[in-house]
């Protein structure tokens, strides 16, 4: 009988077999935010001329690349959020209030750098406020068909019975 990766004992600890595949495991909700971002952003390259990608499939690798980045950005965006909170004095509150404010302004820049880098001049998301409108688009539609879906799935349950035997 063979040993796996999880019963080596000098495998570094964390590396069974299935740990790194479990942790980029997309949800569900993952797929449907790409699906809602190759939408917004194929809507924005019809619109936007400043927006542009040389075909489909450029576009759908550039709605994934803005799905990591933008999940990167909303946790450093809680992160900047909760220091504000539970700062307790002005100087706190101003400096955690810049880290937001750098956060909420250089992630657009971020973005704007990183699609270049991976996909040169085959893709422009255009400048600041374009990608900003755009980002600004791109998270509220997903806010909305997150709420959209799971507001049907609420009240298919709550309308569903609770006991499949009712008494008579």
């Amino acid at each position: 009988m063979g040993t796996t990766r999880s019963d080596d004992p000098s495998a570094p600890a964390g590396s069974g077999s299935g740990s790194l595949l479990r942790a980029i495991r997309a949800r569900p909700e993952d797929v449907v935010d790409v699906f809602v971002y190759v939408v917004v952003l194929n809507l924005a390259i019809e619109y936007l001329p400043a927006v542009i990608s040389e075909g489909f499939t450029l576009s759908l690798l550039t709605a994934v690349l803005l799905k990591l980045a933008l999940e990167l950005v909303v946790i450093v965006k809680g992160r900047a959020v909760a220091r504000f909170r539970g700062a307790m004095t002005v100087r706190a509150k101003v400096v955690a209030a810049l880290l937001l404010w750098l956060a909420a302004a250089g992630s657009k820049l971020v973005v704007l750098e990183l699609v270049d880098l991976v996909f040169g001049d085959a893709v422009s998301l255009g400048g600041f406020w374009s990608v900003t409108l755009l980002v600004v688009a791109l998270l509220l539609s997903r806010a909305a068909v997150r709420r959209l879906l799971s507001d049907g799935h609420d009240e298919a349950a709550a309308s569903a019975p609770t006991d499949p035997h009712p008494a008579p």
